[in-house]
């Protein structure tokens, strides 16, 4: 299983880069974060992306999702669902054989602090919910959290910043704990220069000074199997560069 997700800031800004994107890795399930535009808003050839079961949620403007199956992969409709937490276009799960694979946009909180940690919190009791059903989870996306400092460039740590708090950490390490793996740290757990997000300024992308907010948490038996997870900081015009991780059958 080939698992893509991707903040791509605005998708009418990125289509023809997403093609690139997909012909290229050929994602079996594409998250997309940050789309900003409603399923009216977009062009016929990406509202139905040639050999996906597509699904868009999105407003005008602002947040939004996407969740994409490739149907050579999974050749009947999955399943896609919003829980009961959704607010703003944040969240939609598909319910696939091998897990429950959920697109997120977590608030960044510097509008609404409180209503961040309100939908992380559900996230948390979501995680918790699925761990006790014993339905394999993978959540994937942008949680607008970097989980330790080291997460963080020395030149961008700040104690007070939002995204760096120890309480926005301790939901990130509750969500975790409910038998979730954060792949790409667990594979490489001493790379100090791991991120996926750069401010779009002072050339900090091309100089990989940035933060590590978009995740792949797996359950623990399909985190067992990842062989890989990259992060593409090159690839694209988005501040967020396209995570990858692939998982053996």
């Amino acid at each position: 299983m080939r698992v893509a997700t991707w903040n791509v800031n605005g998708i009418r800004a990125r289509q023809t880069e997403l093609q690139d994107f997909i012909e290229r890795e050929a994602p079996d399930v594409l998250c997309l974060q940050e789309i900003k535009a409603g399923i009216d808003q977009l062009p016929v050839w990406l509202c139905e992306l040639e050999g996906y079961w597509c699904y868009w949620h999105g407003g005008k403007g602002y947040s939004g999702v996407g969740l994409h199956v490739r149907k050579a992969w999974h050749p009947d409709r999955p399943l896609f669902h919003h829980p009961d937490f959704d607010y703003e276009h944040r969240i939609v799960t598909a319910q696939l054989p091998q897990a429950t694979v959920a697109s997120i946009y977590v608030p960044n909180g510097g509008k609404d602090f409180p209503a961040k940690m309100r939908f992380l919190e559900a996230m948390d009791a979501y995680a918790s919910q699925s761990q006790s059903s014993g339905r394999p989870l993978v959540l994937c996306g942008d949680l607008n959290v970097a989980r330790t400092d080291m997460d963080v460039h020395p030149k961008e740590r700040k104690p007070l910043a939002i995204g760096q708090l120890p309480e926005e950490r301790a939901l990130i390490e509750r969500i975790i704990s409910h038998g979730l793996v954060d792949v790409h740290r667990t594979l490489e757990p001493d790379n100090a220069e791991l991120f996926t997000w750069w401010a779009p300024w002072r050339n900090l992308k091309q100089r990989n000074i940035g933060w590590r907010l978009d995740y792949v948490l797996a359950a623990q038996g399909l985190a067992d199997r990842v062989t890989s997870c990259v992060v593409q900081r090159e690839f694209g015009t988005s501040d967020h560069g396209p995570v990858v991780a692939v998982f053996a059958d």
